[in-house]
């Protein structure tokens, strides 16, 4: 399974839902592929933000080493399922895909755990540490849940 992570700059949300999918996939004895981009090209090359490394770590996981990088025409392609923060993420890979686009690929992240409800992951940046804390919890349950429901299909 190939998975990406995608909100607007790769920067907040997307790293954390990287280092959370990948510390679950590991524990769960998934040999799963995770990486995560920004449709905006905003902080390419750069670190995730210090309170997601910080949040991240207080939780025991390291995203220091990630740097943001954006969202490319060939990744619908190259990923078996796109799992985006918000419904401006959604539309914005459905732009960037043109051709490429295959609908069945792309989701809302928190459709996992709210199928049908077009809930979102919100966007921590101007946010206080709380907010990022809020937002790990968010995407930590919609990832356990996406272990869960392919554990479940798989067994």
């Amino acid at each position: 399974m190939r998975l990406l992570m995608v909100c607007l700059g790769n920067i907040c949300r997307s790293p954390l839902a990287e280092g959370i999918m990948k510390n679950r996939a590991a524990a769960a004895g998934l040999d799963w592929e995770i990486d995560s981009a920004g449709t905006g090209g905003y902080h390419i090359g750069e670190a995730p933000h210090v309170l997601s490394q910080k949040v991240a770590m207080c939780n025991g996981i390291d995203i220091s080493a990630q740097q943001c990088r954006q969202f490319r025409k060939e990744d619908i392609d190259r990923f078996d399922r796109i799992l985006v923060m918000d419904l401006d993420n959604y539309l914005e890979v459905k732009r960037i895909s043109g051709n490429n686009w295959a609908e069945d690929k792309v989701s809302l992240l928190l459709d996992t755990l709210y199928p049908g409800e077009k809930k979102e992951v919100p966007d921590p940046w101007y946010g206080t540490e709380k907010d990022y804390h809020l937002v790990f919890d968010m995407i930590d349950r919609a990832c356990g849940k996406l272990i869960d429901t392919h554990l479940k299909r798989v067994s």
